[in-house]
């Protein structure tokens, strides 16, 4: 290759270039992903599963492929780490739990099945807090294997920062993609709920799970959104309408208008996380964003503790058969919110049901004022300790009410751990996102590299 870059060091949109243009085989890319695997792993631990011989038999495919004059596109050849709690045929799908040790499912997840369609390669599976809720995986961030990834994408957000693969897929059902993505350094994209279809992915809370994106760049997060969105008949709650194309317009961003929420959000928030988020906000101005702070509505501060009946009641109808025949596996955080749940009356649900959506409803005018909100990403940097996940407090209530977010990398707090902001945009709103997205990142200038080599 010319570049000075290993492989592996490549972003998407650089990867697919060089093997668009014959300069790097889908064979070199992932070959130099596993090296990288063997020499930075046994210290982060992301994987729980990589296949090699799957993984370079595909690349081996490929290259037969364009051989023949057949590119699929910018993610032919590109492998990428896939949650474990994504089904994928014949390999392993355990969602973090001695509950399911050794299920192999039959089919893929509806998004896997698009990733290979795209011509993407499947490199292995991610770990997870078991069955994506709060028991943590043995995963260690890779700016400090004392610190904490986040979830309940833990792997996944190590993998990425770490160089194991460019990109991977995560889910959130409160800050489980945006929440690791920012205490690793690297960029998470929830899609609008329901964009992206949840059919084979193991569910929490049907009503609130999302799944998402964790890469480098706002432009590689697009690249994969494009390929996993769009209407799924084996997925009731899929939006059946139109993909946007976002990387049309993804560099065409004028300086946008940005909403700063300082309420709630600051609340939960440490000083140096703050005065960051300050100091990102007149950067942006300084850039020609125009930035006005905003507040949101009341019923803001009681969202998260409404969704949490929602949660609870839908995580123990998820897995009540399961539970019932192997409840004694279960760790105790999932198994508090099954048992929580079992106590939820159907009328309480209901009601929380409702006050989500009058809590939706509420929003949408401030949603619509902005290009984008804007807020911290995280209450500070990732706390010391792999016990606890991290609060996803800064993610939930986009979450909660299904509009697009993202998390950006916007600098390192004093003990040399990633800080990040955060936007959201209006619903179905993902094309405006993501090209405001881009914009700052181009505005900042952010590039983090964790200490490992």
């Amino acid at each position: 290759m010319p570049t000075k870059k290993q492989p592996y060091s490549l972003t998407i949109a650089e990867a697919a270039s060089a093997i668009a243009s014959g300069k790097l085989t889908p064979s070199q890319l992932v070959s130099s992903c596993l090296e990288r695997i063997d020499a930075v792993d046994s210290r982060v631990k992301a994987w729980v599963l990589v296949d090699r011989d799957g993984a370079l038999a595909a690349a081996r495919r490929l290259e037969q492929e364009l051989a023949q004059g057949k590119r699929r596109g910018a993610l032919h050849g590109i492998p990428l780490g896939i949650k474990d709690i994504f089904y994928t045929a014949g390999l392993p799908t355990e969602a973090g739990s001695s509950a399911w040790a050794g299920f192999i499912p039959d089919y893929d997840a509806t998004s896997v099945t698009r990733l290979k369609e795209a011509g993407a390669i499947i490199l292995g599976k991610t770990h997870t807090t078991e069955f994506a809720y709060f028991d943590p995986a043995p995963t260690g961030n890779p700016w400090n294997t004392e610190h904490t990834p986040g979830g309940s994408s833990s792997g996944s957000g190590a993998g990425v920062a770490s160089f194991m693969c460019p990109a991977a897929l995560g889910s959130q059902t409160m800050g489980s993609v945006l929440r690791p993505a920012a205490y690793n350094g690297i960029v998470g994209f929830k899609p609008q709920y329901g964009r992206v279809s949840v059919y084979g992915v193991v569910p929490v809370s049907p009503t609130l799970d999302h799944v998402g994106i964790l890469a480098r760049t706002v432009s590689d997060a697009s690249i994969v959104f494009q390929a996993i969105a769009g209407h799924d008949p084996k997925d009731a709650l899929s939006l059946n309408e139109p993909v946007p194309d976002c990387l049309a317009s993804l560099e065409k961003q004028s300086p946008p208008r940005l909403g700063l929420v300082r309420a709630f959000f600051y609340d939960h928030a440490d000083d140096e996380m703050r005065r960051h988020t300050d100091e990102i906000a007149a950067r942006l101005r300084r850039a020609g964003a125009v930035i006005e702070e905003v507040t949101p509505p009341p019923s803001f501060a009681n969202m998260i503790d409404n969704a949490r009946i929602i949660m609870a009641f839908e995580a123990a109808d998820s897995h009540r058969e399961s539970f019932a025949r192997h409840g004694d596996k279960y760790r105790d955080g999932i198994r508090k919110l099954i048992e929580d749940g079992q106590a939820i009356a159907s009328a309480d649900y209901q009601k929380a049901l409702n006050v989500r959506r009058q809590q939706c409803a509420e929003m949408q005018p401030l949603l619509q004022e902005s290009d984008a909100l804007l807020t911290p990403g995280i209450p500070g940097a990732a706390p010391h300790g792999l016990a606890s996940t991290g609060n996803p407090v800064m993610q939930a209530p986009w979450t909660i009410i299904g509009v697009p977010s993202l998390s950006l990398p916007s600098g390192l707090s004093r003990n040399r751990l990633p800080l990040s902001v955060q936007l959201a945009g209006p619903a179905r709103a993902e094309t405006r996102l993501l090209a405001v997205a881009r914009w700052c990142e181009k505005a900042l200038g952010v590039t983090l590299h964790p200490p490992l080599d």
